[in-house]
């Protein structure tokens, strides 16, 4: 069974340093950093539970928040992180937002406008089902809005994350990394599989033939917004079983380095429990 120091390790070494740009390359999506799956799994178990006694304490103690965003290219595994990962969250202090192509009356408003109604309020999880960083990778991959404009909207996010910070939200950023063979076995058991039609879109063809410039978009995305305040996690994602071992103990390292506290009664709910006969 791996060791505290082990499970405490894997967080830091997929943790992405703040400025430097990470190659995204195929090879390092498979990678498990020396974790086997019957363990892997049997620690992922443990921790799930975990995260679920932290919430609570997270929603008694009602200071703080989680903002959880979960970033990667089509099939990168989005939708099974949340359900079997967050699934161990308490519906009640838990939701979940898909951000789609923006609406008009969206596009109405400042790119961070949509976003910021669904932060997390205090005592809450937030998951983002890809999120703000749309309103960067998109226009940088399409090179459908001026470069200069990207880059004041990559400042933008930076200093929203640290406003998200000051008041309280622990912002952690997840992008899972798949290599593009892995892609296309995933595209291609949605057509397969007629319960999983549905995932299938053409976009995500059109999308997978400007795989480098989605990944270089990725890649500078990563160095630029990775901060000590709201830092962004490189999560190989071709093995599900270590995807999701490392999401849940990521997840768990950052709710572990709040102080979170029972609360304590007041002086008017200890004397009221003399009341009761």
């Amino acid at each position: 069974m791996a060791t505290r120091r082990e499970r405490a390790d894997l967080p830091r070494l997929l943790r992405v340093r703040s400025g430097r740009r990470h190659g995204l390359l195929d090879d390092a999506a498979s990678s498990t950093h020396g974790w086997q799956r019957p363990e892997a799994e049997s620690v992922t178990a443990e921790t799930l539970q975990r995260l679920h006694d932290m919430q609570a304490k997270l929603y008694a103690d009602r200071r703080y928040a989680l903002l959880v965003v979960l970033q990667a290219i089509d099939g990168g595994g989005k939708d099974s992180t949340i359900r079997r990962v967050c699934g161990a969250f308490n519906p009640q202090g838990c939701t979940v937002t898909s951000f789609k192509e923006p609406s008009q009356e969206e596009l109405a408003h400042d790119f961070l406008w949509r976003v910021h109604a669904h932060v997390p309020a205090c005592g809450h999880i937030a998951v983002f089902n890809r999120s703000h960083y749309e309103d960067v990778l998109v226009p940088q991959a399409e090179k459908t809005l001026p470069h200069d404009v990207i880059q004041k909207r990559y400042q933008h996010i930076n200093d929203f994350e640290r406003m998200l910070v000051d008041s309280g939200t622990r912002v952690v950023k997840i992008f899972l990394h798949i290599s593009r063979h892995e892609q296309r076995l995933r595209l291609e058991e949605r057509l397969a599989m007629p319960e999983k039609h549905w995932k299938f879109s053409v976009s995500d063809i059109e999308k997978r033939r400007r795989w480098r410039a989605y990944r270089e978009a990725y890649e500078l995305a990563l160095a630029r917004c990775s901060s000590q305040h709201a830092p962004w996690y490189l999560v190989p994602a071709d093995r599900k079983w270590f995807r999701d071992l490392a999401v849940a103990e990521i997840l768990a390292a950052e709710l572990s380095a709040l102080p979170l506290r029972w609360p304590s009664l007041d002086a008017a709910a200890r004397d009221s429990l003399k009341l009761l006969k």
